[in-house]
């Protein structure tokens, strides 16, 4: 009888450790997966910021493509030249964000501008800026897209339980998706 309430107390026991151990496993799995998660976005983010970076260095080669033949427009030239000086003094996601739209924006205007000014229209450096800027912006829209659906995934998963139990011992906090401003949202009417 002895023998037997040891051998049940071992089964018991044994149970116990696989429950554990099984527990143990979903912490770390679940652990993990947050982790990559949150490298995801940072990865993402990184991506945007190389992008911006890029922007921002043709920004002076088309202002100067542009000067000469946009004398009206000086006003555009210099809100876009500060523009740029603050999206590389920027430390934080929303002051990039906001001043991204801010630049995309202004470049919206200066290529709706260049309409009027035939000989800059048809300038090989102001096309190849052009194109180029215009490539770099459809490369941060897809950024931005991977952005937004990579911090979708992560503040879904910080939210939902089990992870919501991990996720608030890592002291996991929502993230900030990445948002077109009002302007950028606003109909633009171009007429030829």
């Amino acid at each position: 009888m002895g023998k037997m309430i040891d051998e049940m107390l071992l089964v018991v026991l044994i149970m116990i450790i696989i429950v554990l151990l099984c527990l143990l496993f979903a912490f770390i799995v679940i652990y993990n997966g947050l982790v990559r998660l949150r490298n995801n976005i940072d990865k993402s983010w990184a991506n945007i910021d190389v992008l911006l970076k890029q922007r921002s260095d043709e920004i002076p080669n088309l202002i100067n493509t542009v000067k000469g033949y946009m004398q009206h427009e000086r006003e555009t030239l210099e809100s876009l030249t500060k523009a740029r000086s603050q999206i590389l003094k920027a430390q934080t996601l929303s002051r990039k964000a906001a001043y991204d739209n801010l630049i995309t924006n202004l470049l919206k205007n200066i290529f709706l501008v260049a309409e009027n000014y035939p000989d800059l229209k048809a300038g090989e450096n102001f096309l190849k800026l052009q194109k180029r800027i215009t490539g770099l912006e459809n490369e941060l829209a897809d950024r931005r897209e991977f952005y937004n659906d990579s911090v979708t995934i992560y503040n879904t998963r910080i939210q939902s339980i089990p992870d919501l139990i991990i996720a608030r011992m890592m002291k996991l906090s929502l993230v900030e998706l990445f948002q077109a401003s009002e302007n950028d949202k606003k109909y633009v009417n171009v007429n030829f």
